[in-house]
């Protein structure tokens, strides 16, 4: 369950509010489930009931104290997760009293207790109202209300069989994830017709730009060509002490800022200077296939880095330097791939480490490694970039797939659904990079001689451990890894010292496809040359990749609004 208090000083307006018809016509049945007494008039299932009536009974205390009071009104909604039953009225009332006992409105066996009440029009959520003023005439002390009501929920999920999000609860957790859009910025942005808030969009146009930055100038210059406002804060001397971020907005009213701590807590200005000051190293001058071939070796490592109890800095370089990479692989992806890459990233996001300073080492390969890909330009989609595309995907697959498992070591549930929530868009992305060389590989690897298949396979008996090879053998990317050993056979490599060199790596035992991450870090490290059609092969490889592409997972998806590619990439090309 979550809950949010809100505070003012207009019972009647709030009644009017939670009574009323909502602002599209979303409330049904609003009706009382619980009040403070259990007397209180209820003016949605009682006709004799009005709203200045349970205004007045609400307001008696405040108007008893005789004194102004500034926000009197104590508003909480309490709301069920949608994977949670419906509550009946009556298991919403019991939680509605435990809500505002924790909260110290009315505490258990507190006759002076405040008057409330907790009005349900919907089924997965229910709005409780109160007047702060006591009945001996204090006020009731509400302080860090929030973290005791957040207690009390999260025995209350275990006790009515709910979705516990007490992970959720940390002030770990609190400190790492990004800052979420209110309310009034989201109907902003449905008002725009935007399907993102103005927060959001201005937290991912922030990110791209810091994506292997090199250094301040750098990253302003990025973010000026994306149209997004930097303003500076410096103290006397000069130094700078804090940054805010605004969009645009063309009108009067002028931007809305946002200070980097309002965006996510690794965007402050503090944060974002620690980035600089780990580094990057100079980009080489490569196509984009060979870069990509790079920066998945990176990624194998940094995935390498989080088995056998990782310190939470390891953890934290590889979660900010995956962003980097990510935002960057995205800048400069065919749009085939592009949301699914962006989507992943913004998972990611969710799997940050709370108050840890990242490995320098490990952030810098992965920062450098996201400046690669920017300096590299675009790809196209064609040729042999389909290959180094599927090469990267399977190694950031990997790398989400470690760092979920590391948070559901760790016990935070959160962070590992998002991890797998960002594997889950990787595997959409590989799909559709993967499929077509993918399909060459299959139909040689069918057609290879007895005598060659039966090679591969002892290599793989010799090379992997007994039930790793079973499960390579088994797999039905079994055929392209044999076309792709055969083929580094025939340009001299022992494929057997391949084998052992590509598994030799413990997240291997993580990979949803061992096979198939085998054949793109054997690719890679043998230097082969991307598939290549040739008669049959191509017209039986385009059978499968055409049966494949109808499916909805495979087809193409529009490019999400967003910055082009940074000046200083376009200089790299």
């Amino acid at each position: 369950m979550i809950s949010k208090a809100v505070r003012g000083g207009n019972t009647f307006g709030a009644l009017a509010y939670l009574y009323g018809p909502g602002r599209a016509n979303e409330h049904t049945d609003p009706h009382l489930v619980v009040s403070w007494d259990g007397f209180a008039p209820d003016p949605g299932r009682d006709d004799s009931a009005t709203l200045q009536q349970l205004r007045d009974a609400l307001d008696l205390h405040v108007v008893r104290y005789g004194r102004k009071i500034r926000s009197h009104v104590y508003h909480r909604i309490v709301r069920a997760d949608p994977t949670d039953r419906t509550l009946d009225d009556e298991e919403w009332g019991d939680i509605a009293q435990r809500v505002m006992a924790a909260a110290g409105i009315a505490p258990d066996g507190d006759p002076d207790g405040c008057r409330w009440v907790a009005v349900r029009h919907a089924d997965d959520h229910i709005h409780i109202l109160a007047t702060t003023v006591r009945a001996d005439l204090r006020q009731a002390n509400i302080r860090k209300d929030q973290y005791r009501v957040e207690d009390e929920l999260t025995t209350v999920e275990r006790e009515y069989g709910l979705k516990c999000l007490a992970d959720t609860r940390t002030r770990a957790y609190r400190a790492a994830v990004p800052k979420r859009a209110t309310g009034a910025e989201l109907r902003k942005a449905q008002r725009q017709g935007r399907e993102t808030s103005e927060r959001d969009r201005l937290r991912v146009a922030v990110r791209r730009a810091l994506a292997g930055a090199a250094d301040e100038e750098e990253f302003a210059a990025r973010l000026a060509a994306q149209g997004v406002l930097l303003g500076v804060r410096r103290a006397p001397s000069g130094d700078v002490t804090g940054y805010k971020f605004a969009l645009p907005t063309g009108d009067g009213a002028g931007p809305v800022w946002f200070s980097g701590s309002k965006l996510a807590a690794d965007l402050t200005h503090p944060q974002i200077h620690a980035r600089f000051t780990v580094g990057t190293d100079p980009p080489a001058t490569s196509s984009p296939a060979a870069v990509r071939h790079r920066v998945s070796a990176t990624v194998d490592r940094a995935a390498r880095t989080l088995h056998d109890g990782p310190a939470p800095a390891e953890v934290a370089a590889a979660v900010g330097g995956g962003i980097e990479a990510l935002d960057a692989l995205a800048l400069t992806s065919p749009i085939l791939s592009r949301k699914e890459i962006n989507h992943a990233a913004r998972a990611l996001e969710y799997t940050a480490v709370a108050r840890t300073r990242a490995a320098r080492d490990d952030l810098r390969a992965m920062r450098s490694a996201a400046r690669e890909l920017l300096y590299a330009g675009p790809v196209t989609g064609q040729g042999g970039e389909g290959a180094a595309a599927a090469t990267i995907l399977s190694s950031l697959i990997l790398l989400a797939i470690v760092i979920a498992e590391w948070h559901a070591a760790q016990g935070h549930q959160r962070q590992a659904e998002a991890a797998r929530t960002a594997a889950d868009h990787l595997r959409t992305a590989y799909g559709r990079n993967a499929a077509r060389p993918a399909a060459l590989l299959g139909v040689q690897g069918q057609r290879l001689p007895a005598p060659a298949r039966d090679r591969q396979e002892e290599a793989v008996r010799r090379a992997l451990p007994v039930d790793q090879a079973a499960l390579v053998l088994a797999g039905e990317d079994w055929a392209v890894l044999a076309a792709t050993l055969a083929e580094a056979e025939q340009a001299g490599h022992d494929p057997a010292t391949l084998l052992a060199d590509a598994a030799g790596r413990r997240e291997l035992a993580s990979a949803d496809s061992p096979a198939a991450v085998l054949t793109w870090r054997i690719r890679r490290d043998a230097r082969l040359p991307a598939p290549a059609p040739r008669g049959r092969t191509a017209a039986a490889a385009s059978r499968t990749t055409s049966r494949a592409t109808t499916s909805p997972t495979a087809a193409a998806v529009p490019a999400p609004p967003g910055p082009s590619l940074p000046d200083a990439a376009r200089r790299g090309r």
